[in-house]
């Protein structure tokens, strides 16, 4: 009996590995993988994956380790830039700020597949737009530049300002959809939607790779299965290439999708502002980002776009009298333009006093929130108001605008619970923000601060207005705190570095930071987008 068991074990595996050989099916890479005894096996999808390419409009900065802080004066006084080494990975920076031209694609699309007339997405539209009344000062003449700065075509190529740094992270979202679909569609995955209908082409791309028949209605039809994600055309217009993922879904495996775009981190921004390629160890003392020891001109070429004295922030001094075009200076050794001067930029970092190299010298940054999918009592992903019955979440922010908790269409996220965490060695709890600076370990005075629902504190800062309905006047009117108060630290304050058109010149060293609520805007300050680069650190 135990014979005839072994034979028919040795017949069947016999039969199995003949057609994989002969078939060829989906996964076959992964059964040779399996199933080979080379020790120089290459990764199932490294035939499809060609490697990282630099994005268009960005400049790969190769990390390394650098020293922190500030290393030359400090009038200030604040001891805020102590010096600290740090390590960054390697990463694709944008090579300007994000200019009003694609800030105002970003809005338009907002408005045509969520359109403001619409009772359900009537507030998402508003939540995306600039504050253009940024502009606006008691004792200055500037309301052509609220009316004209962002949308008038004179000034498309000068840096987006009046972004809340709310505003700016939803903007990196969109652009990683927007590219990842654009991707699918020149790779022959999906048919040109733009041409096909502009309401219901919204995208994301954590959908797509989950369950893409949510998306565009459940128009399956917009999806080319028979197509190769990877169709070519030669010179003589023959399709080419026919085999490759025929009739497959795209994954994140197959290494054609964007990863996330995102802001940069304090340390990324600083590293890349200093822009010493030419130091191996990076421990640069340039108090400047180009790498000069003084801001004197050269060759009649002015270095970047700063307030030179008092009243003197005109055209004969640095070329503009406010904001300038981007690439109107030279760019730092990375080729990255105007990260002195023009404006100061969000970064993603929660702001505190002190950088705690001392919990962590690698890829150094403050405020990691530790969520994970939503998933259903059977099992199924939960997604954001899909469906005509289902409504959209809004929050209120501190200053009165009503912004959306999540876009319609998007997987919801949730905090991890303690039972995802139990055991782990890396991380307890979902809110890192107040970790070692803020939470009740790092202060003797933790018990003295409150918020409003009498939740303990570290900081003394403001609490936010509360919004009350007032069932007289049949509106919602807002509570100030109106007590005394110590700081505007907390866990919702963010740093933004650089110096502005508004700044004088000590404020371009790229070690000094600055912070303001993460749901304000400044007519001084914009961003730009970084994108994380996969595998070796110094491979292009």
């Amino acid at each position: 009996m135990k014979n005839i068991f072994k034979t028919f074990i040795f017949l069947f595996t016999t039969i199995f590995l003949t057609n994989c050989s002969r078939v060829k099916p989906i996964g076959s890479e992964f059964t040779s993988l399996i199933f080979s005894n080379s020790k120089k096996v290459e990764n199932i999808n490294n035939k499809f994956f060609k490697g990282n390419k630099t994005p268009e409009g960005m400049v790969l900065v190769e990390g390394g380790t650098f020293m922190m802080g500030q290393v030359k004066d400090n009038p200030m006084f604040d001891w805020n830039t102590s010096p600290k080494k740090i390590q960054v990975g390697s990463f694709y920076m944008d090579e300007t700020e994000v200019t009003n031209l694609e800030y105002l694609s970003y809005v338009k699309y907002i408005k045509n597949v969520f359109p403001p007339s619409e009772e359900k997405y009537k507030y998402i539209y508003s939540s995306v737009l600039p504050d253009t009344l940024a502009w606006g000062t008691t004792l200055s003449n500037t309301g052509v530049l609220s009316d004209k700065y962002f949308r008038h075509p004179a000034y498309s190529n000068y840096p987006v300002v009046g972004v809340s740094w709310l505003q700016a992270n939803e903007y990196c979202k969109w652009r990683t959809n927007i590219l990842n679909l654009k991707t699918l569609i020149d790779k022959g995955y999906i048919e040109n939607i733009f041409e096909i209908d502009t309401i219901s082409n919204f995208f994301d791309t954590d959908v797509f790779l989950s369950n893409d028949s949510l998306l565009f209605n459940g128009n399956k039809s917009i999806y080319k299965k028979g197509v190769p994600y990877n169709l070519r055309k030669s010179r003589d217009e023959k399709i080419v290439n026919r085999k490759s993922f025929k009739g497959r879904k795209i994954t994140q495996s197959d290494g054609i999708l964007f990863e996330k775009f995102r802001l940069p981190t304090e340390a990324e921004w600083e590293f890349a502002a200093k822009g010493n390629i030419r130091k191996k160890n990076r421990k640069s003392r340039t108090k400047y980002p180009w790498n000069k020891k003084s801001n004197k001109l050269k060759n009649n070429n002015q270095l970047a776009n700063f307030k030179q004295g008092k009243v003197n922030t005109s055209f004969s001094s640095d070329g503009a009298s406010i904001t300038n075009k981007v690439k109107s200076y030279s760019p730092n050794n990375f080729g990255l333009y105007d990260m002195d001067g023009n404006v100061s930029e969000w970064v993603a970092d929660v702001y505190r006093p002190i950088i705690d190299t001392n919990a962590n010298d690698f890829y150094y940054y403050r405020g990691n929130l530790f969520n994970k999918k939503m998933i259903d009592s059977v099992g199924n992903l939960v997604y954001t108001a899909i469906g005509d019955n289902t409504k959209l979440e809004y929050d209120t922010l501190p200053n009165g605008k009503i912004v959306p908790k999540h876009l319609p269409g998007t997987i919801k996220l949730i905090p991890i619970t303690k039972n995802d965490a139990i055991y782990r060695a890396n991380y307890s709890l979902y809110n890192n923000t107040s970790i070692n600076d803020g939470d009740f370990k790092s202060s003797i005075h933790f018990d003295k601060n409150m918020d409003r629902n009498g939740a303990k504190k570290m900081y003394n800062s403001p609490k936010p207005p509360k919004p009350v309905f007032d069932s007289v006047n049949k509106k919602i009117r807002l509570i100030i705190d109106d007590k005394k108060r110590t700081t505007l630290i907390n866990d919702k304050s963010r740093v933004y570095k650089g110096g502005s058109w508004v700044d004088r010149i000590y404020w371009l060293d790229p070690a000094q930071r600055r912070y303001l609520p993460e749901y304000m805007s400044k007519k001084f300050i914009g961003f730009r987008c970084v994108l994380d680069k996969l595998g070796p650190i110094n491979n292009k």
